[in-house]
C-alpha cells in the first residue's frame, strides 16, 4: 500500500503532514503488520500541533521529494500525535533515553519490522548543521546497517527492551517513612536557583509540582527557606517573558535561566498547574501579582481556548507565519505607534523595551526591571496600554491552536478553576468547570469508561489512567465547591474503572494504558511525573478524598497498596516523584474541615470565606445541614452546632478540634504551621497510611 494516509484523521499534528509526500500512516496494527510483510523497518516520528521543532524537520526534510522518496523507500513511516498517544510517546522516549540520546520532540525513533526500538533521536537538520548529520545521512546508514548486518540491532534492542523491564515491571515496592519526605524535600530545593527560581540550568521549565512540594514543607515547618524559593521562582516566572503580559497565559519553559525568553508555545496543562499554585500560593499572602495572573490567564483561556463554548483545546502553537514567537514580539516602533497618546517611556522602561530589543531585534515584554518609585496609578496606566496592545496583536496572523479535548487536560483545568473560583470570588469561573466537565461526560464519556481525545465530532482512543485520575481529582474538586453528589457519584465510578482496569494485580498500583495495541512487552507502570502529574500521584489524593468522603475501607486499602508499590522507588527517584510525594503529603496531613449549618446562612458563608481565605492544600471541606450526618467513621460525625450557630470542626486523623462559631478563630487555627494545628488539636499526630 502506498500513499498517505493520514486525511481521515483528527488530530490536527497528523493533519499537518497529511500532505507530506512521505507516506505516513497512524500508529496501529496496520502498519506494523505491512512492516511485517515488508521486512522493512519503521520510522516513527512523534510530535504535537504546537511543537517549533517539529515544524522546523517538517518543512526541511518531510515537504521534501527527495528525502521523502529515500523515507517511502527504505521504511515504513509512522507519525504520532504524541498526545493522543502518550502511552508510545513515553515508550519510544524510554527508548531514546537508555541509547544515551536526550528526550524531546521532534522524537525520531527507528523500530525492527517486529516493532522493536533500536535506536532514537530527536531532530535531524536537511543538511549537516549544529553538529549533527544531515536526515538523508542518518536513513541511509541505519537502513544499510539493518539490511546488511541485521545482528548488530541486537545489542540495542536488547538494552532497551532490559531497561524498559527495569523502569516499568521491577517490583518497586517499600515502605513509606514520613521522616524521608523532609530528606527527599530539601534535596529537592537544593536543585532550586536560589536567584531566579526554578529548577537550575537552561532551559527552565516550571516544574510546578516541585514549587508545590515546596510550598508544602513550608506550611507544614514554617521553615523560611522553603517559601523564599518558591516566592522567588513563582515571581520571577510571574514577571519573566514566559508570561504573556499582552494576552494572559504561560508558556511552556523558557530557554535562558532568567525566564525571559520563552519557548512561545501555550500548553493547557502548564497553565493549569499555574492557576492552582498561584492561587494557593495568594491565599496566604495576598500578592496582587499572583492574583493578576490567574485572572489573566483565565481571561486568555476562556476568550481563546474554548471549544464548543464548553470544554478546552490543548495549546497553541509557538509559531505563526513560519516563525517562532511571531505574534508576541514588538519592535520599538510599532510600540511607539500603538501607545501613541499615552505615557510611553513608563511603560518602555516597565516592560523593558529598547531599539535594540532582546529576542533577534524585537521585544519580548518583561516586568524585570526594578522599578521601585512605581505607583498604583502607573498600573492602571499599564493595564489600559497592555489593552491597546491586545487590540492590535489581536488582527495579527494568530498562532495555530490545536482544538482537541483531551480528557486528562481538561481534568486539570476543571480541578484549577473548581478551586481558583471560590478562593478568588470569581463563581463564572466554577460554571466554566461544571460546563467542561459536562462536556468530557458526554463527549468522551461511554457509561462509566472515558475516552482519550475529541475532535470534529468524534472520539478517540479508549482513556488513559491519567484520564481517570485526573476527571475523578477534577469531580471530587467540584464536589467540595460545589456540595452536589453527582460529582462524588462520577469519582467512585472512575476510580472503580481505575481499579477493575489498570491496577497492576502482580506488583501495584496503575499502569498507564489498558489498550489492546499497547506495544508489545511494554507495560508502562510509573510513579514518575512527565509532562505532566502521573496517574500513581494523583490517585493518592484521589483515594483519600473518597475515604474520607464515604467512609469505605478499601479506598484506605487500595491506596496504602499504592504507597507501598512506590516507596521503593523513592530514594533514588524522587526528584521525578513530586506528585507522589504531594500525594504522601496530604495523606499523612489531611485537615477535614467540617461546617454544620445552613448553606445559604450568612454565617455559614463567613466561615466557608474564612477556609477559603487560607493556604491549605490538604483540606477538605465539607458543608452539612444540621439534620444531616457523617459517614460512620469520619471523625466529626455526631458533633452538633454550638449555641444554635452555624460551626466548623477541623479534624486530624481521628481527633477534631473545639467548636469553633468565629470565622475569625477559624482562620487563626488555618494558618498555623501543621505542628501548632496539631498541638491545639491535644496533640493529634499525622494520619499514617
Amino acid at each position: 500500500m502506498s500513499g498517505n494516509l493520514l486525511a481521515s484523521e483528527t488530530s490536527p499534528y497528523l493533519l499537518q503532514h497529511k500532505d507530506n509526500p512521505v507516506h505516513w500512516r497512524p500508529w496501529g496494527a496496520e502498519a506494523l503488520n505491512e512492516a511485517k510483510a515488508a521486512n522493512k523497518p519503521l520510522l516513527v516520528s512523534i510530535g504535537y500541533a504546537a511543537c517549533h521543532w517539529c515544524h522546523v524537520m517538517a518543512h526541511e526534510s518531510f515537504e521534501d521529494e527527495e528525502t521523502a522518496a529515500l523515507i517511502n523507500e527504505l521504511y515504513i513511516p509512522v507519525k504520532v500525535d504524541r498526545e493522543e498517544r502518550p502511552d508510545i510517546d513515553t515508550w519510544l522516549q524510554h527508548a531514546m533515553a537508555v541509547t544515551g540520546e536526550g528526550g524531546g520532540w521532534p522524537l525520531t525513533a527507528f523500530l525492527t519490522s517486529q516493532g522493536e526500538p533500536f535506536w532514537a533521536g530527536t531532530y535531524f537538520p536537511k543538511e549537516d548543521a549544529m553538529g549533527r548529520p544531515a536526515f538523508k545521512t542518518v536513513l541511509n546508514q541505519i537502513s544499510q546497517r539493518y539490511r546488511e548486518k541485521p545482528e548488530a540491532t541486537q545489542p540495542n534492542i536488547e538494552h532497551i527492551r532490559q531497561l524498559t523491564e527495569q523502569a516499568w515491571n521491577q517490583d518497586k515496592s517499600g515502605k513509606v517513612d514520613p521522616i524521608l519526605l523532609e530528606n527527599f524535600t530539601v534535596s529537592t530545593a537544593q536543585r532550586f536557583d536560589i536567584f531566579f527560581g526554578g529548577m537550575t540550568g537552561a532551559p527552565k521549565f516550571p516544574n510546578v509540582p516541585s514549587v508545590a512540594l515546596l510550598w508544602r514543607a513550608f506550611l507544614r515547618t514554617g521553615t523560611p527557606q522553603f517559601a523564599q524559593i518558591v516566592m522567588t521562582s513563582l515571581d520571577s516566572m510571574s514577571r519573566g517573558g514566559i508570561y504573556d503580559h499582552v494576552g494572559g497565559g504561560f508558556s511552556r519553559y523558557s530557554v535562558d535561566d532568567r525566564w525571559i525568553v520563552p519557548h512561545f508555545e501555550k500548553m493547557l496543562y502548564d497553565n493549569a498547574q499555574f492557576i492552582e499554585i498561584l492561587t494557593l500560593i495568594w491565599q496566604s499572602g495576598r500578592n496582587p501579582t499572583f492574583r493578576n495572573r490567574v485572572e489573566d490567564t483565565v481571561g486568555w483561556l476562556t476568550r481563546e481556548m474554548l471549544v464548543e463554548d464548553s470544554a478546552f483545546a490543548a495549546s497553541v502553537d509557538a509559531d505563526s507565519e513560519g516563525e517562532e514567537g511571531k505574534y508576541y514580539l514588538w519592535s520599538e516602533a510599532e510600540i511607539d505607534a500603538a501607545l501613541v497618546g499615552t505615557l510611553i517611556p513608563r511603560f518602555k522602561q516597565a516592560y523593558g523595551v529598547t531599539a535594540e530589543g532582546n529576542y533577534n531585534g524585537r521585544n519580548i515584554l518583561h516586568r524585570y526591571i526594578p522599578l521601585t518609585d512605581l505607583t498604583e496609578a502607573d498600573e492602571k496606566l499599564f493595564e489600559a496600554q497592555l489593552k491597546k496592545l491586545l487590540e492590535i496583536r489581536d488582527k495579527r496572523v494568530k498562532p495555530m491552536r490545536d482544538d482537541k479535548v483531551l480528557a486528562d487536560w481538561n481534568g486539570m483545568m476543571i480541578a484549577a478553576l473548581a478551586f481558583s473560583g471560590p478562593a478568588l470570588e470569581h463563581s463564572d469561573w466554577v460554571r466554566h468547570a461544571e460546563k467542561a466537565f459536562a462536556f468530557v461526560c458526554e463527549k468522551l464519556g461511554e457509561g462509566d469508561k472515558l475516552f482519550h481525545t475529541y475532535r470534529a465530532g468524534k472520539r478517540q482512543h479508549p482513556g488513559f489512567s491519567d484520564d481517570y485520575a485526573h476527571m475523578a481529582r477534577a469531580a471530587l474538586h467540584l464536589y467540595e465547591t460545589t456540595q452536589e453528589k453527582k460529582y462524588l457519584d462520577r469519582a467512585i465510578a472512575w476510580t472503580k474503572v481505575l481499579n477493575e482496569e489498570f491496577w497492576d494485580l502482580t506488583l501495584g498500583g496503575y499502569k498507564l494504558s489498558a489498550q489492546r495495541d499497547e506495544p508489545v512487552n511494554v507495560k508502562i507502570r510509573s510513579a514518575k511525573d512527565n509532562q505532566t502529574p502521573t496517574a500513581n500521584g494523583v490517585m493518592l489524593e484521589v483515594l483519600a478524598r473518597l475515604y474520607y468522603a464515604t467512609g469505605e475501607k478499601p479506598y484506605n486499602e487500595t491506596l496504602n497498596a499504592l504507597l507501598n508499590a512506590f516507596a521503593g522507588d523513592l530514594p533514588n527517584g524522587h526528584l521525578h516523584m513530586p506528585t507522589f510525594l504531594n500525594g504522601i503529603e496530604f495523606c499523612m496531613n489531611t485537615l477535614q474541615i467540617v461546617i454544620i449549618g445552613g448553606a445559604t446562612d450568612p454565617r455559614t458563608l463567613d466561615l466557608l470565606n474564612a477556609i477559603l481565605g487560607r493556604s491549605v492544600p490538604n483540606k477538605i471541606t465539607t458543608i452539612i445541614s444540621p439534620e444531616e450526618d457523617l459517614p460512620e467513621l469520619h471523625p466529626a460525625r455526631g458533633k452538633k452546632m454550638e449555641n444554635g450557630q452555624p460551626t466548623a470542626y477541623v479534624c486530624r486523623a481521628s481527633v477534631c478540634s473545639a467548636p469553633i462559631t468565629s470565622a475569625v478563630t477559624l482562620s487563626q487555627v488555618l494558618q498555623m504551621p501543621a505542628q501548632e494545628q496539631g498541638a491545639v488539636q491535644a496533640g493529634v499526630v499525622p494520619r499514617r497510611f
